[in-house]
């Protein structure tokens, strides 16, 4: 069958380096506006460096489109799927050039962010904004914020109870859940979700974690923030990741399982700020990490992918588990409501 009214789907993205040679011009891109000097970039470049240059972020992205085109055949539906990055190769501009090119009117995008929030949501709507100027004959719509779809919960809650199984049975009792997310300045997580429903990043990820550790069956857990940047004057969702996992050492803590619900991927933020940066500092203090797997390589994520844009198709009810609000589906990079989710200068 042909999903009604649209006929096709632009999965857009971050974007990251390939190559060492990549590392700087793709930060001026991150950067942009923000006249950084080279010296600094290749400094913040060191992440990237430590891992050869590249960034997993496309190899993963690329892995996620082939389980959505196999997921898309086996429901016999035709939806050519197309990517595109913001910051790097390939650009969303020139995916969107060749969409024109191949005939493309109304174009389903999925964002790689389950959340609310500017850098999560509304930067996404910017970026379609931008793609309508280069491209006003494609009508975009983006697919909502999926943060408590039961599929998506369902693959959280199987890593965390994998991640505990390799956990030592005398070491259950000294070991803690800890759920991260990207930090944000607190003023923009005020601004996220708009008026009458302020703080709606940090209400999601606390209502995604809830519900994961109901499904994994573990009341004892923690919520916290990992990767924060800027100035450290500027106040930034707390606690860390790393600061708190001192504190739980301090506290006869032997284990943490690190869940990191707020990325849909191991890309960076993931293989280095947990898997080096925490891994490390847990080291000193003699407790050990155990990261679970993230959700968007999987079956399921690609099944709730599919099942988001059945829903859209048929303007079905939106299936969900939690109580706290889920927007981001609108048309062409329109707001979800008036300020919402705005910068912070």
């Amino acid at each position: 069958m042909t999903i009604r009214k649209f006929d096709s789907l632009l999965v857009l993205s971050f974007g990251g380096p390939e190559r060492p040679e990549e590392v700087v011009p793709f930060l001026r891109n991150v950067t942009r506006g923000r006249n950084i000097p080279d010296e600094r970039l290749e400094i913040v470049g060191e992440h990237y460096y430590h891992f050869g240059g590249k960034s997993p972020l496309n190899e993963l992205n690329l892995e996620i489109i082939d389980n959505l085109r196999a997921e898309l055949e086996a429901r016999h539906i035709d939806l050519p799927v197309y990517f595109g990055n913001r910051n790097w190769h390939p650009f969303a501009q020139e995916t969107v050039e060749q969409m024109v090119k191949d005939g493309v009117q109304d174009a389903l995008v999925l964002a790689t962010s389950a959340w609310g929030g500017y850098s999560a949501c509304l930067q996404y709507q910017e970026d379609i904004q931008g793609l309508r100027e280069i491209a006003d004959s494609i009508t975009f719509t983006k697919l909502r914020q999926f943060f408590d779809h039961p599929l998506f919960i369902e693959e959280m809650a199987e890593a965390v109870e994998e991640s505990f199984s390799q956990v030592a049975p005398e070491d259950l009792p000294t070991t803690k859940l800890l759920f991260t997310a990207h930090s944000v300045p607190s003023e923009a997580d005020n601004k996220a979700g708009g008026e009458g429903d302020k703080n709606l990043y940090s209400r999601q990820v606390a209502e995604a974690s809830r519900l994961v550790a109901q499904a994994a069956g573990i009341t004892d857990y923690d919520v916290v923030w990992q990767s924060r940047s800027g100035n450290p004057a500027t106040p930034w969702l707390e606690p860390d990741v790393v600061d708190h996992t001192k504190a739980l050492a301090q506290g006869g803590i032997s284990d943490v399982v690190v869940c990191p619900i707020g990325f849909i991927s191991d890309h960076m933020e993931v293989i280095w700020d947990l898997d080096t940066e925490l891994v490390s500092a847990a080291q000193e203090l003699g407790v050990s990490v155990h990261r679970t797997r993230t959700a968007g390589p999987s079956e399921r994520f690609s099944r709730m992918v599919v099942d988001l844009i059945d829903e859209l198709s048929n303007d079905s009810l939106r299936v969900g588990l939690g109580a706290v609000s889920v927007q981001g589906c609108t048309v062409n990079g329109h707001p979800c409501r008036p300020g919402c989710c705005s910068a912070v200068g």
